[in-house]
């Protein structure tokens, strides 16, 4: 290709995201879901207040919202609906005064009797309009300025649902009313066979080929005809609703005077009422509260109260609080039409959030319908935790080895590198693989690959089998130990699975009853409100987890924040009181006593000021043979994650 065929044209942005725009912070936003999800909310719930507060670069659904009920709200300061009206008078009264002008130098009693006539005209404008109908007036001018109230009132009433009426219908002609007259009587015959279901496809295209210039809009098929007509409609008739009543009978006395036409107020009639059963789900009746001085006209008011519908649609769509709400369900342009293009950046700043939480496996979606956090989201959390975990331990002056579980002496031989795996590199057995895979090539390259690498095998030492029991009653919840608790679980999980990949940990929860859950059933569970601490089957739980590795140094480490108050019985039923009684102790305790048989040590994390916690776990470490730490929220994750290190280097 030639220079001179090298061209390039650059013009203004369109729609879509900004390819400049820096990329959503995944990190934060997640490290943000996380923090939700570990307080109780479900994913669902965690996701949506993060799109609702917003992101970095980008306002959030709640702040949009904000400013869509600030504009709409500044609408109705602005104006009121009383501007048709109000020119029929300033119109009726011109009149008025031309004719007296006109009448005043003629001495006749025709003159006289005009001029009484004028005097005892109803202060009703539309009554005083009504009255003079008939009225012949001798000014030209002031019959000029009566007409103008009639084509005022059929233009302001037709503009109300044709956008573009209001020019032809200027000084229309009894012919023009006419040729509306008729234009909606196709209109009528084309929805009640649309109604009816039959294709009218063929009877739209004529209709618009005579009377597209009524629609400006171009609708493409019937379907997007009745949505724009009906869409009007509705405003129009929550426009007459927002009126006073006194308002109301004014307006439509003198629609009725301009209306002469009998058959175009029955086809208007007869329009409504076909679109509001086309569109039952339109808000046909809802007032707006106009209290400004600015006043709008029919079709003006008319265009206000469209405009307020979608501000209403925006402010919903954004609140997203509707079943199957979806960040696509915003309709962007009209968001940028109200609120500006930066609306528009910002919203697609938090979808395009969304789609990459999804598209980089970080959310999906659950069985049960919702969403879940993924493994690849649990271990950058738990990779976030335990980092701050053992920064905490260093800044105590403990350090953390950087040797993994297995390492030991060297074996001798080697094996392939795996995730995880922190032993060291065999340089000439990788080398050799990647001179072996990438010589067929034959161009005398050789590049690594992850494949390649080969570790140095070394004798396993010691491995231990971990019980983490943590306390999932509703004391945890209500006094805010939840989220350090799922958080120190987290990172002890992330530690073990990255860095002690030979020892075997398992989670275990404990209420009224224990059971064992995995990283992301932790993380996501949610407080209940039901009584019990029911730390006698945790212990249980425990105990089979430790026989299950009889090889393996076995350490219980149990979070808590309240002395035990239920336990099993024997047809596995769980037994509830407080305070605690002598059973729940006694066989509580006598688990204690064969786990401590076993060599399993017992450290125990106090959280709170239970005192007759405080007495109860004095006992476990004196009996088990274990420790009693009162670490605090801030820092649970730091002491279980020392305790879990110093038990190995022992």
């Amino acid at each position: 290709m030639t220079s001179s065929a090298r061209r390039y044209r650059y013009g203004q942005l369109g729609d879509g995201t900004d390819p400049l725009a820096p990329p959503p912070d995944l990190r934060a936003a997640l490290a943000e879901l996380g923090d939700e999800v570990m307080a109780g909310a479900s994913v669902r719930a965690a996701l949506r207040e993060l799109l609702r507060r917003g992101i970095s670069g980008a306002a959030g659904l709640d702040e949009l919202t904000r400013r869509v009920w600030e504009r709409r709200a500044r609408i109705q300061r602005r104006h009121r609906l009383d501007g048709t009206v109000g020119e029929v008078k300033r119109l009726l009264e011109e009149a008025v005064a031309a004719e007296r002008r006109e009448l005043f130098p003629d001495p006749s009693d025709d003159a006289r009797f005009r001029e009484a006539r004028l005097a005892t005209l109803s202060s009703n404008t539309a009554e005083a309009v009504t009255e003079l109908a008939d009225y012949d007036w001798r000014s030209s001018q002031a019959r000029t300025s009566y007409r103008r109230i009639s084509d005022l009132l059929g233009s302001e009433l037709l503009e109300q649902r044709f956008r573009g009426v209001k020019k032809a219908l200027r000084n229309a002609t009894t012919a023009d009313l006419d040729r509306v007259a008729r234009m909606l009587a196709k209109l009528n015959a084309l929805l009640e066979a649309h109604a009816s279901g039959q294709d009218t496809s063929a009877r739209f295209a004529e209709f618009m080929a005579e009377y597209g210039h009524f629609f400006p809009e171009r609708p493409a098929d019937t379907d997007e005809l009745v949505d724009v007509l009906a869409a009007r409609a509705a405003a129009a008739r929550r426009m007459a609703r927002s009126m006073s009543t006194e308002q109301r009978a004014e307006l439509a006395q003198l629609t009725g005077h301009a209306l002469g036409n009998t058959s175009l107020a029955a086809q208007l009639d007869s329009l409504d009422a076909q679109l509001e059963r086309l569109r039952p789900g339109l808000d046909w009746q809802s007032p707006g509260r106009f209290r400004g001085s600015s006043p709008l006209g029919l079709s003006e008011g008319a265009r206000a109260m469209a405009v307020l519908a979608e501000l209403d649609a925006l402010a919903e769509q954004l609140g997203q609080a509707y079943p199957g709400a979806r960040l696509e369900d915003i309709d962007v342009e009209s968001l940028v039409r109200h609120l500006g293009e930066e609306s528009g950046v910002d919203v697609r700043r938090l979808a395009d959030l969304e789609r990459q939480l999804r598209r980089q496996r970080l959310v999906d979606l659950a069985p049960d319908g919702g969403l879940l956090l993924t493994p690849k989201a649990l271990r950058h959390l738990g990779d976030t935790a335990l980092r701050q975990m053992v920064d905490q331990l260093r800044r105590r002056g403990e350090r953390d080895s950087e040797r993994a579980g297995a390492a030991g002496e060297p074996t001798g031989a080697t094996k392939p590198w795996q995730f995880g795996d922190a032993e060291p590199w065999d340089a000439a057995r990788t080398v050799r693989n990647a001179v072996l895979r990438t010589a067929a090539a034959g161009d005398g390259r050789i590049h690594l690959d992850l494949e390649d690498l080969e570790v140095v095998e070394t004798a396993q030492r010691a491995r231990a089998v971990v019980a983490l029991c943590v306390d999932t009653s509703w004391s945890m919840v209500q006094d805010g130990h939840w989220a350090p608790m799922k958080r120190t679980a987290l990172a002890l999980h992330q530690l073990i699975s990255t860095r002690f990949r030979t020892d075997a940990l398992e989670l275990i929860t404990f209420g009224r009853y224990a059971s064992v859950v995995d990283a992301g059933g932790l993380i996501s569970l949610e407080g209940a409100r039901e009584q019990g601490t029911n730390l006698h089957h945790a212990l249980l739980l425990a105990g089979r987890h430790i026989r299950r590795h009889p090889d393996a140094q076995p350490v219980i480490l149990v979070v808590t924040d309240g002395e035990p108050t239920a336990h099993l019985e024997q047809d596995g039923s769980a037994t509830f009181d407080y305070p605690t009684p002598p059973r729940t102790l006694a066989k509580t305790i006598a688990e204690i006593d064969r786990l401590a048989r076993a060599g399993a040590s017992i450290t125990v994390f106090r959280l709170g000021a239970d005192p007759g916690l405080a007495v109860f776990v004095d006992v476990i470490a004196r009996r088990g043979g274990g420790r009693v730490i009162a670490p605090g929220d801030n820092g649970l994750g730091a002491a279980v994650i020392g305790d879990y290190l110093r038990g190995r280097r022992r």
